[in-house]
């Protein structure tokens, strides 16, 4: 988050209800769909700036839209969140398999980091 937006919010789990997290085919980063009786576990980041959701929008690309969606708190109560879903036009990307957070920390996210078009497109990020 820090690298990509420029700034790192304070953060807590949560859970998205009514949505798929899918392997996007070839890549080793993830796409969001809804999906009924799915669920996603994962991080709300609180009070991002503007200027960090800039550089996220820039970063995400056309693939992506931002949405407002419910998040389901751990701890109980919800929030809205921003979160961003894999626009109709791309769903045919996304593979059925689950996409796998852990898999990507041990064998993706380096080359995630050297090859996604993303960061380059966002300002003092050339250095990653």
């Amino acid at each position: 988050m820090q690298e990509v937006s420029g700034c790192l919010p304070e953060h807590r789990r949560g859970v998205l209800k009514g949505y798929a997290r899918r392997r996007v085919r070839s890549q080793v980063y993830p796409g969001l769909l809804q999906l009924e009786a799915n669920r996603v576990d994962g991080v709300v980041y609180l009070d991002v700036p503007a200027s960090a959701w800039e550089r996220l929008d820039r970063f995400e690309g056309e693939m992506y839209a931002r949405r407002a969606v419910s998040i389901e708190m751990d701890g109980g109560g919800n929030l809205t969140a921003e979160t961003y879903i894999v626009r109709q036009e791309y769903l045919n990307r996304l593979e059925e398999a689950e996409w796998d957070f852990s898999e990507f920390l041990s064998s993706g996210k380096s080359n995630f980091r050297s090859e996604y078009v993303g960061y380059h497109s966002i300002a003092g990020v050339d250095s990653i």
